[in-house]
Parts: structure tokens; sequence; C-alpha cells
């Protein structure tokens, strides 16, 4: 039989609550409507993390503890940004905070293109898993790997303006920087790709990186088990 606290988000998801209501009712108790905003941003904070990281496992293990320190400050959140954007700021700042302490790097911003970019060289390239083979088209894969190939700070702004949907004044205030800084790295991206790729992008940018089920529900599950919601 379906537990009470199974009913509610199944009853959440379905009648689409905004995301303030579900953050709203979580702070007043019913814990486990947590899950229903992670599944709604998964996709996007996987993609923002992943920008950064370039490494499947620890692009969940950042997400996890991301999604954890969210729920723990949940009543910090006040409603003058979007929910997605107070939450891919946690989740950017974990990612940031996970390749500093990995390569003893400085947060990304205008100053540090340089210094991350040396660090990140040093990472392994990620390999795609038999989900991400079978799911994604060749076209598809060439252009993550022309994405993973971008400067940090173009390959962030990339995600998160085109792939993501965010506005300039989203983007900079997720990265901390100015909407001139968010305009002009979304520039040099665009440029840097622009050369091999100017016939091919068409549609396929909403495909990149895509957070499918088995993905989705893994994340899930160990957060919700890390809170002791379920």
């Amino acid at each position: 039989m379906e537990t009470t606290t199974g009913q509610a988000t199944r009853q959440a998801a379905m009648g689409s609550p905004s995301d303030e209501e579900i953050v709203h009712r979580v702070c007043a108790g019913e814990t486990a409507l947590f899950e229903v905003l992670m599944r709604r941003h998964n996709a996007r904070v996987y993609r923002a993390v992943r920008a950064l990281l370039r490494d499947e496992a620890e692009a969940e293990d950042v997400m996890q503890q991301a999604y954890v320190l969210a729920f723990t400050h949940l009543d910090q959140f006040k409603g003058s940004a979007r929910f997605s954007t107070w939450l891919l700021r946690i989740a950017v700042n974990e990612a940031l905070l996970h390749l500093r302490k990995r390569s003893r790097l400085v947060a990304l911003d205008g100053g540090a293109d340089d210094a991350l970019e040396a660090g990140m060289k040093r990472l392994d390239r990620p390999t795609l898993d038999p989900e991400r083979r079978t799911a994604e088209r060749e076209l598809v894969r060439l252009l993550e790997t022309s994405i993973d190939a971008l400067p940090a700070s173009s390959r962030m702004v990339l995600m998160l303006r085109e792939v993501d949907g965010l506005s300039t004044a989203e983007t900079a205030e997720v990265l901390s920087v100015s909407e001139d800084v968010v305009k002009t790295r979304l520039h040099r991206a665009r440029a840097l790709l622009r050369e091999e790729w100017e016939n091919r992008l068409g549609g396929q940018l909403e495909e990149v990186f895509s957070f499918l089920a088995p993905r989705c529900d893994r994340v899930v599950a160990a957060v919700m088990s890390r809170l002791g919601a379920h």
C-alpha cells in the first residue's frame, strides 16, 4: 500500500504546484515533497555541475551534497529570485568547492580562467556509461566533446544560457558575475564552437547531457535516504 508521504509526493507532482509552494510545504514539515523539487530540477543541476567537473560520478556526488545543503537551508530561501536560480547557485558553489579541494583552485571569476583550465586539464576525461551510449546519437556525443573542450567559464555560461535556458540576469546571479561578463563569455563560447558546428547545432542542444530516468531515480533515492524522508 502506498504510504501517506508517497501519496502526498505523487499528488504534488500531479497538481504542479509552484516551487515556492512546495518549499513552503517542505519547511512546514512535508519533507517528502522535497523529492518533487529534485525531480523538477535534476537535469539542469546535473548539467551545471557536470559542466564544471566533466565527470559523471563526481557530478552525481556533488549534486547529492548540493541538495542536502539546499534542504538544510531551505528556510533561507526568501523568494527574491526563482528557486531554480537559488538552487543552481548552491550547486555551482559546491562544484567549485569540489574543484578547489581536488586541484587547489580558486573560485571561478573573471581572472581565474587560466588557473582553472590548468587544473581541469589534469582531470581524467569522462567515459560514457552504457545508459548514455544507448541514448545519445553520434552528433550529440560529438557536441558534448566540443563543449567539454571549451574554457571552463565559457562552458559554464553556455550550459546555463543555451541548454538550460536561463536569462542573462539569472546566469549572472548563479555565477556571481555581471551581466556583461555573462554576455562576453557566451559570445566567446559561441565563437569557439561556430567554425565546427555552425551547420550542425540546429535543435540538438536540448539533448546535451540528458539526465535519464535511472540516474534521476538514483540521485533522488540517495538524497531522500540521507534526509531520512523515506
